[in-house]
């Protein structure tokens, strides 16, 4: 065997475990953590859950949620195995091998050349256990493997030290080793571990949907976005800054080094005995970086269009598109609209032991269970248009799209209901007739839109009154006077007025404006003359389609809301 360099101890070949010299005491590296008692059952299977989401590997997510520290897991490693855990200092500094081997596979299969001799390489792995990057390697290089064992993270820094980082934001430069550290310090430390726990425990309480943190120049300004409406709370020292990032990146598997370029990550932590989800998206400023965390509660999701703000005439209209046995059905709105929470609603309504329902989302927000659902990934050619081909060979009966966003994906949505599937998808416009003429732009024939499109749900959020101290209040002459063909004598209007139930804010929770646009012979005598959307929109109005404002003005003289929220969101609607 070939004298080893930097005292490594002695590893065993593939070819000595072939051979039986010295088995391995476990086969995955979940039984080797459980056994060795470094993670309970729970802690495991909440690991596995979460490996099954992402589609990391099984060691990669126990260290990112901080279930067993790197150098834990590799001392466990190596005692099941016999081999030697070598230190980031005994890396090399320039390529193993030439170029016979590509950083990007270094990278996905976390390994790394060390040693070259005449028969043999040395190849520094994170997880042993996983054949497959030894065996790759020692094909590629025409050698006999030995292994020895290496952080996941010293082995990321070896590589992007060697060969240079990638120019993407998921793999984006690495900082030098005594930065990264004193990151990880402060990160670590116990204040500022409890400041993050507080935020999102207290984001949680107050019912807010996302946590934005924004760095300014002598402090970290913090708000929450509650029923729409973003609400600052007490701000952090600017000393907490760095730190407080970091923390938040860390959590949600982020390169903490990288602050030039946008990253976007998801964490799972329990908030008040149930788990909560939250997605991350960072954003370099002037002042370091900004962070926005949607919060996707479960325990909070209304899968129930009476609950959603659908009234009764609504409800009935839109089941009898639901229920169709193919065609499209879109929900437009602008971002935050809850688009899809109704999309989720819907599922829900359709889903039976009966039907296959398939969706591809992007990312995808709640679990539905009974529903198979695909996450997107652009990187590896996995798109809407592509997912969806594929679904058309998985029997399915109803298909889901996050949203039509190009040519493609709408020629496929629209290919998929002429084969007798019902699709339901989302739009980015301002009105349900706009979604229309945004298919004629996107180059979908008018010929296939009236043939396949059975209707289009525009919808809008406004802040819900608090029912424990609404007020009867007239309002502005003004706010009533875009009203003027609706209103009528003798209604009731609402204002807030402020109580320890919504802590006195007056509003309590969101209802939904709605508008749904049914494709009638009328509007489909349009779609074939290319007409505009003012001139499909007069025309649903004039078949019995209920507008955005005079939906908001029902709600608000019934008491849920107010004149000026459906101005506020729906007054160009």
């Amino acid at each position: 065997m070939p004298e080893k360099v930097n005292a490594f101890v002695p590893a065993a070949t593939f070819d000595d475990r072939a051979a039986g010299a010295r088995p391995l005491v476990a086969d995955s590296v979940e039984a080797l953590v459980v056994a060795g008692g470094l993670i309970g059952a729970e802690g495991a299977a909440r690991a596995r859950l979460i490996q099954q989401q992402t589609g990391e590997r099984f060691e990669a997510v126990l260290t990112r949620l901080g279930l067993v520290p790197e150098a834990a897991l590799a001392r466990a490693l190596a005692k099941a195995t016999g081999l030697a855990v070598v230190e980031a200092r005994d890396l090399p500094d320039t390529p193993v091998g030439g170029d016979a081997l590509s950083p990007a596979f270094l990278r996905d299969v976390h390994a790394l050349p060390i040693r070259l001799d005449a028969d043999s390489v040395t190849v520094g792995v994170a997880n042993p256990l996983d054949d497959f990057a030894a065996t790759a390697i020692g094909f590629a290089l025409r050698r006999k493997v030995e292994r020895v064992i290496v952080r996941a993270s010293d082995l990321d820094a070896a590589i992007d030290r060697i060969y240079g980082t990638v120019q993407d934001a998921e793999t984006a430069a690495v900082a030098d080793d005594a930065d990264l550290d004193r990151l990880k310090d402060l990160a670590s430390d116990a204040p500022v571990i409890r400041a993050v726990n507080r935020l999102i425990a207290a984001a949680v309480a107050a019912r807010a949907s996302d946590i934005h943190v924004e760095p300014t120049d002598d402090r970290l300004v913090v708000r929450l976005r509650i029923d729409g409406v973003l609400q600052e709370q007490d701000a952090l020292p600017a000393a907490m800054r760095l730190a407080f990032i970091s923390r938040v990146k860390i959590m949600a598997g982020l390169n903490i080094a990288e602050k030039r370029l946008p990253q976007d990550g998801r964490l799972r932590l329990a908030v008040r005995g149930h788990e909560i989800d939250l997605r991350v998206a960072t954003a370099p400023s002037i002042h370091g970086e900004s962070i926005v965390m949607r919060i996707l509660d479960r325990s909070g999701l209304a899968l129930d269009f009476r609950t959603l703000g659908f009234d009764d005439a609504m409800i009935a209209r839109f089941r009898s598109i639901l229920h169709r046995p193919h065609g499209i059905l879109l929900v437009t709105g602008p971002t935050g609209s809850g688009k899809t929470t109704t999309l989720y609603a819907a599922l829900a309504e359709l889903n039976s032991s009966e039907r296959k329902v398939l969706t591809v989302e992007d990312p995808i927000e709640y679990r539905l269970p009974g529903i198979v659902q695909t996450q997107v990934a652009p990187g590896i050619g996995l798109t809407f248009a592509a997912a969806l081909r594929s679904f058309l060979r998985q029997d399915p009966d109803i298909m889901m799209v996050g949203e039509i966003r190009d040519i493609e994906t709408a020629q496929v949505a629209v290919q998929a209901a002429l084969t007798g599937h019902m699709i339901l998808s989302t739009l980015h416009t301002n009105s349900a007739a706009s979604a229309v003429t945004r298919l004629l732009d996107m180059g979908v024939e008018p010929f296939l839109i009236t043939s396949t499109l059975n209707a289009v749900l525009a919808q809008r959020l406004v802040r819900r009154l608090c029912p424990e101290c609404r007020v009867e209040q007239a309002p502005t002459a003004g706010a009533l006077a875009r009203f003027t063909d609706i209103a009528r004598p003798g209604d009731r209007y609402w204002a807030p007025g402020g109580c320890s139930v919504c802590e006195g804010s007056g509003f309590k929770g969101r209802v939904a404006l709605t508008e749904l646009l049914t494709v009638d012979a009328d509007v489909s005598r349009l779609v074939l003359e290319r007409a505009s959307a003012g001139e499909i929109e007069q025309a649903a109005l004039g078949a019995g389609m209920r507008s955005l404002l005079h939906d908001g003005y029902a709600k608000a003289v019934a008491g849920a809301t107010t004149l000026d929220e459906v101005l506020r969101v729906a007054a160009d609607g």
